[in-house]
């Protein structure tokens, strides 16, 4: 039988191995790339602050721009009168309209021109612009040309009293207007008015359109130039002279054939009426030249009326216009109707109604004037 028989150990020495001194690291040389790394990241770091700093800053400006492109006044209806001057430029313009409290900067005027490329579009005259329109708007406006105008409306048959409630109508006071009828006009239409006769029967009856700073004068004026055209184009001066008239007489006469009717044909009878009137040295017998002096000078309207302008009680024309005839009324001066009639009336179903003799112009009134031949 076999025993398991431990091997004898083998004596262990008493004697330690000497010690060897341990290895030391040898550590590499430092890189220079995380110093060039931590410098990009702090320039990175910069440029995005710069990039950041740039867009808050352009924003900052960008909204500051759009807010003074906004209306003054938003929701605003006031209008401001502004007249632009030729040969104004964008800076001019942009000072007016901050002047006028009309925009909210100068500069942001000016950029917006600038940007749009409109600067050499802005338009000079006379504006009537709104607190309440945005920079964009008030451009629009003054590259358009669409300037503030006004109109006037002077009625044919009117006196210079219509006249003159008119152009109070259109604003003008009360001294302009009478600055305006008190100039002396040097124009050939007024060649053979007397000295001392004033604008009765001048004043052209149309509507007229002006600048928002046209004068009392500039727009009578312009109704003399319309009135001139017209004496000019019908060369009325010279057929008035081949009825024995002067410009200034056939316009008198003229504006009495306007008051009495407004049909053209009528008015072409009525002149032959009053031809004959003349030429026979009979007075005219016009109701309406009584009429208005009296209304002139406040006293009661009677055919009895002491005036050189009741053509019921002297004969010839009166001293002057008695209104602003129309253009159908100064032709039929100009091409009298034919025919041998003395009388003529309006009746009251507004036919105008003609006679031979007083007899017959008796039975007229008789029978188609029981109203209006009351009335003086």
């Amino acid at each position: 039988m076999m025993n398991d028989i431990t091997p004898p150990t083998k004596p262990q020495s008493s004697q330690q191995p000497a010690s060897q001194p341990l290895p030391v690291p040898v550590l590499p040389a430092p890189s220079p790339a995380p110093a060039r790394r931590s410098k990009l990241k702090y320039m990175a770091i910069g440029l995005v602050a710069l990039l950041v700093l740039a867009i808050v800053t352009v924003g900052a400006i960008w909204l500051w721009y759009a807010s003074q492109l906004q209306a003054v006044s938003p929701g605003s209806d006031q209008k401001i009168a502004v007249t632009v001057k030729a040969g104004t430029g964008p800076a001019g313009i942009a000072a007016l309209l901050k002047d006028k409290q009309l925009i909210r900067s100068e500069a942001a005027f000016n950029w917006y021109v600038r940007l749009h490329q409109v600067a050499d579009k802005l338009q000079a005259g006379p504006y009537r612009l709104s607190k309440g329109d945005d920079v964009p708007k008030l451009v629009r406006q003054l590259t358009s040309g669409d300037v503030d105008t006004f109109s006037v409306t002077f009625l044919p048959g009117d006196t210079l009293e219509g006249h003159e409630k008119a152009l109070k109508k259109a604003g003008f006071s009360e001294a302009a207007i009478a600055a305006a009828f008190a100039k002396t006009y040097d124009l050939p239409l007024f060649a053979d008015k007397p000295a001392s006769a004033n604008l009765e029967g001048y004043i052209y009856g149309e509507t007229y359109e002006f600048p928002a700073n046209a004068s009392a004068q500039d727009v009578l004026i312009r109704s003399f130039e319309e009135f001139s055209a017209i004496v000019k184009k019908d060369d009325l001066a010279t057929l008035y002279k081949k009825q024995g008239l002067t410009l200034y007489e056939g316009i008198t006469l003229a504006s009495i054939i306007q008051r009495e009717v407004t049909s053209p044909a009528d008015q072409q009878q009525v002149a032959q009426v009053f031809y004959l009137r003349l030429k026979k040295d009979m007075p005219l017998g016009s109701d309406v030249t009584y009429q208005y002096i009296a209304d002139k000078t406040g006293q009661a309207r009677s055919p009895n009326l002491d005036s050189p302008y009741n053509t019921r009680k002297y004969p010839g024309l009166p001293p002057g216009p008695i209104a602003s005839p129309g253009a159908s009324a100064l032709y039929a001066v100009a091409h009298p109707a034919k025919g041998e009639y003395l009388y003529f009336l309006s009746g009251d179903d507004g036919k105008t109604y003609f006679a031979h003799t007083n007899t017959e112009h008796e039975a007229n009134i008789e029978h188609h004037c029981q109203e209006k031949c009351k009335i003086l």
